[in-house]
């Protein structure tokens, strides 16, 4: 009997290069000056879904064809996990020592929307100051963790719908 392909691994392999194609990337639109727009933002989202993607069709692969959905739906989390820790360890270490400004930089752009939604000044104030609460390291870390994972499972769940290919049961 054939030994099955794991989960982990592949959803390690795919997570660790997706993450340094995002940290490329999110690196160049910073450098750029580009980290605002929105559009170029989310694309890193792109890179995920075809990392998803490309490690279910590996493991089917790997696995003479075959993969249930809950392996697909576990291994595009895994896969999403650890894009999740890689890529948010790369933003804190990227705005603490690289580009500090960076975060002030976002924070000046929320208040801008909100001046030109029609706030007034002490709602605006009342809104950075709590925004301000939830920029410390650890939270930052935390919620993009947390992004990462959520976004990766609701991927997956449709990903996972498509490829999985069941083994027969009779074989």
């Amino acid at each position: 009997m054939e030994e099955q392909a794991s989960t982990a691994r592949v959803a390690l392999k795919y997570g660790v290069l997706a993450s340094v194609v995002i940290m490329i990337y999110t690196t160049i639109i910073n450098i750029a000056g580009l980290s605002q727009n929105k559009v170029l933002s989310s694309l890193a989202f792109a890179f995920m879904i075809v990392a998803i993607v490309l490690a279910m069709k590996n493991f089917r692969e790997k696995n003479n064809g075959f993969m249930s959905y809950g392996e697909g739906l576990g291994l595009g989390t895994l896969v999403s996990a650890v894009m999740g820790l890689l890529s948010s360890a790369f933003t804190m270490f990227y705005m603490q020592f690289i580009d500090n400004t960076l975060l002030t930089q976002g924070m000046d752009k929320v208040r801008e929307d909100m001046e030109r939604k029609g706030m007034d000044d002490s709602q605006i104030d009342q809104a950075m100051e709590l925004s301000q609460k939830f920029m410390s390291p650890g939270i930052v870390f935390a919620i993009g963790v947390f992004g990462y994972v959520l976004t990766g499972l609701v991927i997956s769940l449709i990903v996972a719908a498509i490829i999985r290919r069941e083994k027969p049961v009779f074989e």
